[in-house]
């Protein structure tokens, strides 16, 4: 009976991951297909499921820098990996060594300290739209790519410190105890003992800031009104016009888009689950 028991809920657990593999999914396939289709079958109804004459037009559009569409395009996917690669780094050099800091030393107001570091997050981002719009104004940064830049830093840091605090949490500081014995200075240890049995949680950290930044479309939106800033997110827009939707293009403009991010975690997606599953035990 216990074997029949627990056979039915393995069925049921692969029934239910199979569903939601298949609505995560759906989406992504949805968007492929129509990408592939004419302007005239994606406009069709009822819809056209698979397309009849695949084309792949609006692909080599996109990525042909002999086009506008292309330069355009191009010039959108450059914009945007330099803001979220900057911000990344930034990103995981300032929450490396706060984490440490609040994991390994014992300060007057540390917890009220690491607690208001997580206070932002209890607050939707849009709410620092114009407090943050003001202050980039002030800094006369409007308008530049480093005003998205200081802005992701600002969203992901938290977390980001967040997690590594708790994989700090869980390396025993008597190894670093050992390497100080040794003759190694604080900073040895650091980098030569914590670093490496850190760097799943770091990995995860630069997930998290790098999908953040290459996601974020409000912000960019509204610090930037250059055509040759924009990043991503916001060059989408250029695909609706007034009268009519290049679909396909749209499609085909958010799959290339999809993909980086997509490839990124399924290349480290390990080290991400056991920066999650470790480094956020304790807090």
């Amino acid at each position: 009976m216990k074997s029949r028991g627990s056979r039915g809920w393995g069925i049921v657990r692969v029934a239910f991951l199979a569903v939601l593999t298949l609505f995560t999914l759906l989406p992504m396939v949805w968007m492929l297909l129509t990408s592939l289709k004419t302007q005239f079958a994606a406009s069709q109804y009822p819809p056209e499921w698979w397309p009849k004459n695949v084309t792949f037009e609006q692909y080599s559009l996109l990525l042909s820098p002999a086009t506008e569409t292309g330069r355009d395009f191009l010039r959108y996917m450059f914009n945007s990996v330099w803001v979220s690669l900057a911000s990344t780094v930034l990103g995981v050099i300032v929450a490396v060594p706060a984490a440490y800091a609040f994991s390994r030393f014992r300060f007057p107001g540390r917890q009220l300290l690491f607690y208001s570091v997580l206070l932002r997050n209890m607050f939707p981002a849009v709410v620092f739209l114009m407090p943050l719009f003001i202050l980039m104004r002030w800094l006369h940064l409007v308008n530049t790519e480093f005003s998205l830049i200081l802005t992701y830093l600002t969203f992901g840091l938290p977390l980001s410190i967040w997690l590594l605090k708790g994989f700090y949490d869980n390396i025993p500081a008597q190894l670093e105890q050992a390497a100080r014995m040794d003759g190694a200075t604080r900073f040895q240890a650091f980098f030569q003992i914590v670093m490496p049995l850190s760097s799943p949680g770091i990995i995860a950290t630069a997930i998290y800031s790098f999908i953040l930044a290459w996601n974020e479309y409000l912000y960019a939106l509204v610090f930037l009104n250059d055509k040759s800033k924009l990043t991503l997110p916001v060059g989408l827009q250029r695909f609706f016009t007034e009268y009519t939707t290049n679909w396909p293009g749209l499609m085909a403009a958010s799959f290339i888009t999809s993909v980086p991010v997509v490839v990124l975690f399924l290349i480290l997606q390990k080290y991400f689950v056991r920066a999650l599953t470790e480094g956020a035990v304790k807090a």
